[in-house]
């Protein structure tokens, strides 16, 4: 038979499925312990409360979702090199697991440093601000011990700047458009195909926030105002992702991409401008300047690699 990077071994359902388990698996393990689930501190008939809540910044709670995302990473990944060896008949389990770890993107080069600093490029306005709060690294509002160590020595850190964008990005970026590569989707089509995963598998946040503000209509409102905003930005960003991983065969620029954009939160120009009026027109030139930028270096900084995928195309 020809090689197995040569052909197509799923169908596009299959290819469905499979990506679907690997997102719902991830979302799921988080309900399915008992660990691993937020709960809300009920009541007895005197109004004393029988359970303390779980809440989802808990050091435990955080520590046992670490421990389940973990274990359904390397179930998914395991997924991949299961199925590539399945369907290719009678290559051996190594040269499955070598090319499943090349789809996975488990490769880097040295001209990658540039594709990393894309993302920090579109900051250009809200890192602009901070050079003005002083508060970028090694200013006079920044440190060490507030902003560098917490990422290492509290759970919240590890679960924000480490564990999560780790996991998402080898499910919803290197296994679920290795899946799709399977089944011979193009490139393109996974640029917009993949991210819906990934903003779909935000939607259960919105359960959480009607459940912490009370099950009423009210929080009915609330949480259907942040799902759909959740599944924007989260989509929108997947894209961005999606591109990187896809242009340059490697998980990192993506994985780059998460912990600075988690680390930076959302931007927020109206409070930028708010903060330094005196400043507006520069922090304007600033945002504009970070868009077009963007636009240029998406392209120019992505260019020259032995990518799998693009290679396909």
């Amino acid at each position: 038979m020809p090689p197995i990077h040569e052909v197509a071994l799923l169908t596009l359902p299959q290819a469905h499925a499979l990506a679907g388990f690997c997102a719902s698996s991830y979302v799921g393990i988080l309900y399915l312990l008992q660990q691993t689930r937020i709960t809300y501190s009920s009541e007895s008939a005197e109004g004393q409360a029988k359970e303390r809540a779980r809440r989802r910044d808990d050091s435990d709670v955080i520590r046992a979702r670490l421990i389940a995302v973990s274990i359904s990473t390397i179930v998914s990944c395991s997924v991949v090199v299961g199925t590539i060896w399945h369907t290719s008949g009678n290559e051996p389990l190594s040269s499955a697991a070598s090319f499943a770890a090349t789809l996975l993107g488990f490769t880097t080069h040295w001209h990658i440093f540039l594709s990393c600093l894309i993302a920090p490029v579109l900051y250009a306005g809200p890192l602009y601000t901070s050079f003005l709060s002083s508060s970028l690294p090694f200013q006079q509002f920044w440190s060490f011990e507030s902003n560098v160590k917490p990422i290492f020595s509290t759970w919240v850190g590890w679960r924000n700047c480490i564990v999560a964008p780790l996991t998402e990005e080898v499910v919803f970026r290197a296994c679920v458009l290795a899946i799709y590569h399977l089944a011979g989707v193009s490139s393109k089509k996974l640029i917009f195909l993949s991210p819906l995963w990934f903003g779909l598998a935000h939607v259960h946040h919105g359960w959480e926030v009607y459940h912490r503000l009370g099950r009423t209509a009210q929080a009915v409102q609330t949480a259907v105002v942040s799902v759909v905003f959740q599944l924007a930005y989260t989509t929108l960003f997947g894209f961005h992702c999606a591109y990187l991983f896809l242009k340059t065969g490697s998980l990192v620029p993506a994985l780059v991409s998460h912990i600075f954009c988690n680390i930076m939160g959302l931007p927020g120009f109206g409070s930028d401008v708010a903060q330094f009026p005196h400043r507006r027109v520069a922090i304007i030139l600033a945002y504009v300047g970070g868009m077009l930028g963007y636009i240029y270096t998406l392209s120019a900084w992505t260019k020259g690699f032995d990518s799998p995928y693009w290679l396909s195309m």
